[in-house]
């Protein structure tokens, strides 16, 4: 009798614990459904679906501020990630081969950026540009997006540092290898998880970013978060389309991420 029970409370128990996590599910991923369904709405309703069309993208594809908006957002994220990846890694590889003091006081100042809400770093940002009169653009908005990004690099490359042995630059260096060979063929393919997780990083916070954005850019500049809030008081579908757009992007750069070592482990295999 008590086996039955414990049974049939695993059985309850088992049964909630699916229920809730189709609730999570459905309450992430809803939203993002919605918007790529209605983006291909006909009518201008954002409630009610009035039959197929692709009316909406060829509105975002005719619309020359929200292609400015595309352009500048990947053109910023691109450098920025590309930047701060390359000044993180050689900031994390420098560190580690520092005094406990430093890189305890070092470690500290790279989180400040981190745990700052991005209103006071945005409004930090923006005094600090205006002290040395430096006119609000695109240059304003590359540099902003450089200072923050470079401290998650670094946040996700130390991990990795720290389980290498500090003797392997010194074992290849008397192997024959300059230090420069040493840094670029054994240190760096050994920490290359590290790299690329804080380059994606880099590039989401980067792609994602309005707070800061909005307080270092100028007329004329705009990434897509901005442009976005500015539309936010007039219904315009074409945000859905532009969305539905980025979705599919994360989607296929997510599937070939995980797909791309799985056939390289199979291809490995049949060697």
């Amino acid at each position: 009798m008590n086996e039955n029970k414990v049974i049939k409370d695993k059985k309850k128990t088992g049964a909630l614990g699916k229920a809730y996590v189709g609730l999570l599910l459905i309450f992430f991923y809803f939203p993002i459904i919605y918007t790529v369904v209605f983006s291909f709405n006909s009518s201008k309703s954002l409630s009610v679906f009035s039959g197929f069309s692709l009316r909406w993208y060829e509105k975002m594809l005719n619309d020359n501020s929200m292609i400015n908006a595309i352009f500048y957002t990947v053109f910023v994220a691109v450098v920025a990630t590309a930047v701060s990846t390359v000044v993180g890694t050689l900031t994390a590889i420098g560190l580690s081969g520092s005094s406990k003091v430093l890189k305890i006081a070092i470690n500290q100042i790279n989180n400040l950026p981190i745990l700052n809400p991005d209103i006071v770093t945005a409004i930090g940002l923006l005094m600090f540009f205006s002290a040395l009169t430096v006119k609000k653009g695109l240059l304003t908005l590359l540099l902003a997006h450089i200072m923050f990004c470079i401290p998650y690099v670094i946040l996700s490359i130390m991990p990795k540092l720290r389980t290498l042995d500090p003797n392997l630059a010194d074992a290849a260096m008397d192997l024959g290898c300059t230090p420069f060979q040493a840094l670029i063929k054994v240190i760096v393919p050994e920490i290359m998880p590290g790299i690329m997780s804080g380059a994606l990083i880099a590039f989401t916070m980067s792609f994602d970013d309005f707070v800061i954005s909005y307080f270092v850019t100028g007329n004329g500049v705009n990434n897509i978060s901005i442009m976005v809030y500015t539309m936010s008081k007039r219904i315009n579908p074409s945000i859905n389309a532009l969305s539905t757009i980025i979705i599919a992007i994360i989607t296929i750069g997510l599937l070939v991420a995980n797909i791309l070592p799985v056939i390289k482990e199979k291809k490995e295999k049949t060697k």
